[in-house]
């Protein structure tokens, strides 16, 4: 397929974000995308419907983080549930800097056996397979670390007990590069079918695009061109270490939603550029965890249309061309999933937190048996708890908790339990990640 040039945000042709505010309408004569439908990828990989198990934490690693018996199961779960592509979550390519307990690390063929064995279930369902792939930055978890995290520049994440990062080298970033390619050829060997590099959600690839984490000078950083830098030449290297039909995805924000953070500008400008690398697929997210929109916090005007992402997504198509676009957040029917693809705003549906409760969602969705669940978990005492941290934050990480329990049920063999509730999930929490359960920063 052809690719579009490289250009900025800014010298699009006049009047084009006039035209992209509207939706999107096929050409006369072409058909019109469904759900059903398979989608081939730049790559000739064809990914057998629309909708995406999105990327969840599953922190299921054994102590030298090789994949847990546990994931095998969870996976086996999520490839009889009929989606056209299962991605993992995060799969860290270096073992001293982890997002948290429990993380796959892959950075040598040392557990190879092990990772063919978490493909298998996928392969024997004919379901390609992704690992998402993610350095965490400053979002190191402190309880998994025990040592300072590093980051493009000395910025501490503003949460509490967070500690300020050491800055990279630029021999250090020049390893991390290398590290990311390393990781996708074990992945290849391994048998999956393709990498989602973590560009969003305040991880080490969004800390280099964001003029809020990125203080540097050098060639890392300084303006918006050379801090997407970072993600191309990641990109670049990947491509160069795989065959040419191993999926290469990113997953990139919108926006941080912070002031003076990643803009839907920037973004929009380094969506631009990666559509010239040889990405397969882009997936849109945003927020953080110091700003959490990726975890339904947006406004009920947003939540309400159900995708939290989709109007950046219309943008974002005049600058892709015809590379494949996913929309993650906020989707739970068939008729908002239906829309979106058919009406060209995004090629896949990403399906993240409802996959926890309901591993079979793609099949719901398709046969249209109900609408997918919304499950939403808070911090108790509001008002007292209000005064002295951001709430925001703290049921963004009790979410993620209450949602890893989930995975946890059902890598173990049983069902979900839509009804736990708050004690139990902050005793999990503080369970598996001792006392710095609070603290973590995870996705």
């Amino acid at each position: 397929m052809g690719r579009v040039e490289s250009r900025k945000w800014a010298d699009l042709p006049p009047g084009i974000l006039r035209e992209c505010a509207m939706t999107p309408s096929p050409s006369p004569g072409a058909s019109v995308p469904a759900l059903t439908d398979p989608l081939t990828l730049p790559n000739g990989q064809v990914l057998p419907n629309r909708l995406m198990k999105a990327a969840l934490s599953e922190a299921l690693a054994t102590d030298d983080h090789a994949p847990d018996h546990r994931l095998v199961e969870l996976y086996r779960r999520w490839s009889d549930g009929g989606y056209g592509l299962i991605v993992t979550g995060n799969v860290m390519v270096d073992r001293t800097q982890l997002g948290e307990p429990g993380n796959v690390v892959v950075e040598d063929e040392r557990h190879l056996d092990a990772l063919r064995r978490w493909t298998a279930p996928a392969k024997d369902a004919g379901v390609p397979m992704w690992a998402q792939i993610n350095h965490p930055g400053r979002q190191a978890n402190p309880m998994a670390l025990r040592h300072t995290p590093v980051a493009p520049s000395a910025v501490a994440l503003n949460l509490p007990g967070a500690s300020t990062p050491r800055v990279l080298t630029t021999e250090e970033v020049a390893d991390v590069v290398e590290r990311f390619a390393t990781t996708a050829a074990v992945c290849e060997a391994a048998g999956f079918d393709g990498v989602q590099v973590h560009g969003a959600h305040g991880y080490l690839v969004n800390q280099f695009l964001s003029p809020r984490t990125n203080l540097r000078t050098d060639e890392w950083g300084g303006d918006a061109e050379r801090r997407m830098r970072f993600p191309l030449e990641v990109v670049r290297r990947i491509r160069a270490r795989v065959s040419p039909g191993f999926a290469v995805g990113i997953k990139l924000n919108s926006a941080d939603f912070q002031r003076g953070g990643f803009s839907e500008d920037e973004s929009r400008a380094v969506l631009a550029a990666l559509a010239t690398e040889g990405v397969d697929l882009i997936e849109i997210s945003g927020g953080s965890y110091e700003s959490p929109a990726m975890m339904g916090t947006a406004a009920a005007s947003t939540r309400a249309r159900e995708a939290y992402f989709l109007e950046y997504a219309r943008t974002a198509r005049a600058v892709v061309g015809d590379v494949p676009l996913a929309v993650t957040g906020g989707f739970r029917t068939r008729t908002g999933m239906a829309d979106a693809v058919e009406s060209g705003e995004c090629d896949v549906v990403g399906l993240g937190r409802p996959t926890a409760v309901v591993p079979d969602a793609a099949d719901v969705v398709l046969a249209d048996r109900a609408d997918l669940p919304t499950h939403r978990i808070t911090m108790g005492a509001r008002g007292l708890v209000g005064k002295v941290t951001n709430l925001k934050q703290l049921d963004g990480l009790l979410d993620l908790g209450w949602h890893a329990d989930q995975l946890h049920r059902l890598a173990d063999g049983r069902d979900p339990d839509p009804g736990r509730g708050r004690a139990a999930t902050l005793a999990a929490m503080v369970r598996r990640n001792g006392r710095g359960a609070l603290r973590r920063t995870r996705g």
